[in-house]
């Protein structure tokens, strides 16, 4: 009895030791969007802090393209010494492998979760030119011109909505893929391309400085951010749609590293101004530990499969 007890404190020890030695260089974040895309804001206002409290430097990796599985993949690829995260989202660790015919990494077996960060809805917007002002009078315009509107789309978050909306209120529209948000959203502000469903970080600043038209937002309610703004749903009901943020490393990293990561995070995301910046972005922080964000992993895996069903869509 008195050897087992004693081997449980050393254990206890080594664990406690190797957390305080994690991490001996710097960190790689990949992030599997572009530069100033809502997941790269959210790695960088994580990894800035978390470069304080361990102590070396976080970098910011952005390996776009494929709904964020080119990122992902490079990721649970990665040595397994707690020196590679992955800032996800539910693109790449819940929608892709409804989205797509084959990915090459496992979603669930290939990493460890860390700690969900926050989740985030989206605001669907307009160049300003485009004749509808309002949900009401785009799906009459969409009616009108069948397959003739066009909508980019950059994740799961920016594109599942677009097959739930000609699937719920009976229209047609173009849709036009990019790597990643922002492009998108660039080609809607230059004239290129109709509309994008913008995550709230990139869409919010361009709907307030007037370069888009705000058209709605896929939360159930009005955001906050946008108080002026109708819920899609308050012209098409039940429609809603909510993305999240989450750090995974790759499957097998030692424990000590992922606790640490962990713990640091769950300090980080308990700050008042960090709380603050998140909440002007249009995102809700929501942590969760790693046990529970496997958990709810698994249950986005069944929601996103059922989304992308009713939605239509055909894996590519």
């Amino acid at each position: 009895m008195k050897r087992s007890l004693l081997t449980g404190v050393l254990c206890a020890a080594s664990f406690i030791a190797a957390a305080a030695d994690y991490p001996t260089r710097p960190v790689r974040i990949i992030v599997p969007f572009g530069a100033g895309s809502a997941t790269d804001t959210v790695a960088r206002t994580i990894g800035q802090h978390l470069s304080e409290s361990l102590g070396q430097p976080m970098v910011i990796d952005n390996r776009a393209g494929a709904n964020g599985t080119i990122g992902a993949e490079l990721a649970s690829r990665a040595p397994k010494d707690g020196h590679t995260l992955l800032m996800s989202t539910n693109t790449p660790s819940a929608a892709a492998p409804s989205l797509m015919k084959k990915i090459n990494y496992d979603p669930v077996k290939d990493f460890a979760p860390i700690t969900r960060i926050g989740t985030i809805a989206f605001v669907l917007v307009a160049n300003p030119s485009l004749p509808a002002k309002s949900m009401k009078e785009l799906i009459a315009l969409a009616k009108q011109q069948p397959g003739k509107l066009t909508v980019g789309s950059g994740s799961a978050g920016s594109l599942v909505p677009i097959f739930m909306l000609q699937q719920m209120a009976g229209i047609e529209v173009n849709h036009i893929p990019y790597k990643s948000i922002p492009p998108a959203l660039a080609d809607v502000m230059g004239g290129q391309i109709n509309m994008v469903y913008a995550d709230m970080v990139t869409g919010t600043p361009q709907v307030k400085s007037g370069k888009v038209r705000a058209l709605g937002v896929t939360s159930k309610k009005r955001a906050s951010l946008l108080p002026d703004v109708p819920a899609i749903a308050e012209t098409v009901k039940d429609f809603e749609l909510i993305a999240w943020f989450a750090l995974f490393a790759p499957a097998g990293t030692p424990k000590p590293a992922i606790a640490r990561v962990e713990a640091e995070s769950a300090k980080i995301l308990a700050r008042a101004d960090v709380r603050e910046r998140f909440s002007v972005m249009g995102i809700d922080v929501a942590p969760l530990p790693p046990a529970g964000l496997a958990a709810f992993q698994k249950s986005e895996l069944a929601k996103w499969a059922r989304l992308v069903k009713a939605a239509g869509i055909e894996p590519q």
